[in-house]
């Protein structure tokens, strides 16, 4: 038999006192600022053939921002987002034989992956088609840096286009 009364239950280790002096909660910490942007090497020029040559690929042409990537672009700024075009490009480009080729870049959703469509660095084969720089083999940083100079020259382009008028949606019924 039990000697403890009925109605009184043992207080387990985590559970709070309600009946306890309120204690004072701490200062709440200060969020650290985000991370600077990592500064990029001076990149290339780029050639002004090569937009003539893009300019005429209908396919290349129509890509333009959106109002969610130009919103991202503003959001964050130029230098962070090159950031993650260096982290795409190395992760999903550079290697010899990258994962998923041919598939590795998505058509939305990041202002970098509708530059790399429509500057053609968007996989190996395009890099190959529209950059000179052969397929299979490792990309070097020269390579890379290449690679970016197109990727940001072309969101700056972009950038000093007229934004998108987003469609009249109709009235509903």
């Amino acid at each position: 038999m039990s000697s403890r009364r009925a109605g009184t239950r043992a207080v387990t280790a985590g559970q709070a006192d309600l009946f306890a002096a309120p204690q004072t909660p701490a200062a709440p910490t200060p969020k650290p600022a985000p991370p600077a942007a990592p500064t990029l090497p001076p990149l290339p020029a780029v050639a002004p053939e090569l937009w003539e040559r893009l300019g005429y690929s209908r396919f290349r042409a129509r890509f333009h921002l959106g109002m969610k990537e130009r919103a991202y672009l503003d959001q964050r700024g130029l230098p962070e987002v090159m950031a993650h075009a260096a982290d795409f490009v190395a992760t999903r480009l550079a290697p010899a034989q990258p994962d998923k080729d041919g598939r590795q870049t998505p058509w939305r959703g990041h202002p970098v992956f509708i530059a790399q469509h429509a500057t053609g660095t968007c996989c190996r084969g395009c890099i190959a088609k529209w950059h000179a720089m052969p397929a299979g083999q490792k990309l070097n940083v020269h390579q890379q840096a290449y690679i970016l100079a197109v990727i940001q020259e072309w969101l700056r382009r972009e950038d000093r286009r007229p934004a998108p008028i987003p469609a009249p949606r109709p009235a509903p019924r």
